[in-house]
């Protein structure tokens, strides 16, 4: 067990929306440290949004975001020998990380040329309740309701 718990770190919002928020999804776009290149590749995506969708890039992005937080996931508990799924509730910052993680996995993941088409597109998709992200998202709520039972368990 630690003694005290580490101190929160806060990043700076971006240069360009003045938001956190983007800052943070950046920070998880970013390869190898190259984070000027990461904030092209999401600004290009959301002019991408843009063009596509004639809607503002970044409400769309917040919109597809929130489309793919989950808000239960299961936690393993092993109680007695055996091992249960257990459903627990997810902390606002948890379902933030994972909305963002799961939104740029599955934009590497899809078929498009460039990593800002891809990023466009899954962020389109999931602003619509559709693409991979948002699957995982209620794959994530299928898997917690189905093992309901056991939410007695809870840590």
């Amino acid at each position: 067990m630690r003694k005290r718990k580490p101190p929160k770190r806060y990043v700076l919002p971006d240069p360009k929306f003045r938001d956190t928020t983007v800052t943070k999804f950046v920070n998880n776009l970013m390869l190898q440290g190259k984070k000027s290149l990461a904030y092209s590749i999401f600004y290009g995506a959301l002019e991408l949004v843009e063009k596509r969708t004639e809607e503002n890039g970044l409400e769309t992005w917040k919109k597809a975001l929130n489309n793919v937080s989950p808000s239960v996931e299961v936690k393993s508990r092993r109680v007695g020998g055996a091992t249960f799924q257990v459903p627990i509730e997810v902390r606002a910052e948890r379902r933030q990380s994972l909305g963002m993680k799961w939104l740029i996995s599955y934009a590497r993941k899809r078929g498009e040329k460039t990593i800002t088409e891809r990023l466009a597109g899954e962020i389109i998709a999931a602003s619509k309740g559709e693409g991979a992200a948002v699957k995982k998202k209620d794959d994530t709520h299928r898997m917690a309701d189905a093992n309901k039972a056991f939410s007695h368990f809870r840590v």
